[in-house]
């Protein structure tokens, strides 16, 4: 495994050090409607779950940043607190946890397995035992966590089992608040709740070339030895500079109004045209069969954007653009346990049609070994795709690929491709 990684210790921190590298890549804004989502806290305000802040500046920080936090029952307590777990956490719990954000609930979905949530900004996802919060612009992310910690212990008797924080740099680092304005404020604002929760103890990472497209990652796993079958994987697909004729199908305005149609009827109605007319029905078609469908929950914003999330069985998988010409963005991720991602990768790719993109895959052993192919971050030095408006083809190679093995059985693996 290729360690080209920097590790950065949370004992031995440069507080005077930005230590982001962050570049200067504007990726621009999803507006809503409904609320104005790109607005960091207000500081002159003491609110705790205070979401005011600047107007919109006409750039968004597309990439998002991602939480999932993992729960064991306290004293191994097997009551019927424990079956639910964090599911029987009540709507008030999750939107004080937005808020902590600077984020919104607009819908949800469910099944057997999970519940799923489009918001302002990106994706909640929550099982029994874990939860995913995924935010992009301006969002305060990790601040989320003390109030985690305290509503599952108070409201579901768990505690923590394992905590992964990981985002790519920022483009726009300066818009960032507290604790975002760099990777080593993340890791000191993690390390300065081990008064919580001891098991927050864990180290930060930097996969990838510091003057390009890099991926921070923090890890604190305090889990037992898992079962053969609990294994776990996540691929996420991030592309930047997607093909012009794509990012028109996620403006508002390039579909019609009804005068009798009421507004959530409207954003309804849109936002399944502009998933059919994006050909991201099609994608998900393309990976589903008869028997196992996807439950689907879309989202269009004014004056542009979209988000969706779908959901089948215990997987879950997200995507959310931002289509502004010149710097728009898209990504894709997942869970899904697949024995190969050949298929997926392509027809994510062939959707989008960017100029480049990263991709990054974290998983542990046994889920790796589950996979019936070569890791795909190894596995496709180079990539060709077909063209949506014509016969031609568009080819990728990867200019960068980063790996580490940390916390005994994770794996982080990050690469960069760029359309030649």
């Amino acid at each position: 495994m290729n360690n080209s990684s920097t590790r950065l210790s949370l004992n031995s921190m440069d507080n005077s050090s930005n230590g982001d590298n962050e570049n200067n890549n504007a990726v621009p804004a999803a507006v809503v409607s409904i609320i104005q989502p790109q607005q960091p806290r207000d500081e002159s305000v003491s609110t705790d779950d205070d979401n005011s802040g600047r107007e919109y500046s006409g750039v968004f920080e597309g990439p998002e940043k991602t939480l999932e936090v993992c729960f064991r029952p306290i004293n191994n307590n097997s009551d019927n607190k424990n079956v639910l777990g964090l599911r029987q956490l009540q709507r008030r719990d999750l939107d004080r946890l937005c808020g902590r954000a600077c984020c919104t609930i607009l819908s949800s979905i469910s099944n057997d397995s999970l519940d799923a949530y489009v918001l302002s900004e990106s994706s909640l996802f929550i099982y029994p035992n874990m939860l995913v919060l995924k935010t992009c612009g301006t969002t305060t992310l990790l601040r989320v966590i003390s109030v985690l910690i305290e509503m599952a212990r108070r409201s579901c008797n768990l505690e923590i089992d394992w905590v992964g924080y990981s985002r790519k740099n920022f483009s726009f680092p300066g818009d960032q608040a507290f604790p975002h304005q760099s990777f080593h404020q993340e890791l000191e604002y993690l390390y300065s709740h081990r008064n919580l929760c001891e098991r927050l103890h864990g180290n930060g990472y930097t996969l990838g070339p510091v003057t390009a497209d890099h991926w921070f990652v923090f890890v604190a796993d305090h889990a037992a030895l898992r079962a053969e079958g609990d294994t776990d994987r996540v691929l996420n697909i991030m592309m930047f500079d997607v093909d012009p004729s794509i990012s028109q199908s996620f403006y508002y305005e390039n579909y019609s109004s009804t005068a009798d149609e009421s507004k959530e009827d409207e954003i309804r109605r849109i936002s399944s045209e502009m998933t059919e007319k994006s050909g991201i029905s099609d994608l998900f078609c393309s990976f589903e069969d008869n028997t196992n469908k996807f439950l689907m929950d879309t989202r269009a914003f004014e004056p542009c954007g979209y988000s969706m999330n779908a959901i089948r069985g215990a997987s879950y998988s997200t995507i959310h653009i931002t289509p502004e010409s010149g710097s728009s963005y898209a990504s894709f991720e997942t869970n899904q346990k697949v024995a190969s991602y050949s298929k997926l990768i392509h027809s994510v790719l062939t959707t989008f049609q960017p100029k480049r993109f990263v991709m990054t895959l974290m998983a542990d052993e046994l889920g790796l070994q589950q996979m019936t192919e070569q890791n795909p971050l190894e596995a496709y030095s180079s990539i060709g795709i077909p063209t949506t408006t014509d016969e031609s083809s568009i080819s990728f190679k990867r200019s960068s690929l980063a790996s580490i093995k940390v916390e005994d059985d994770c794996c982080c693996m990050m690469g960069n491709w760029n359309r030649v």
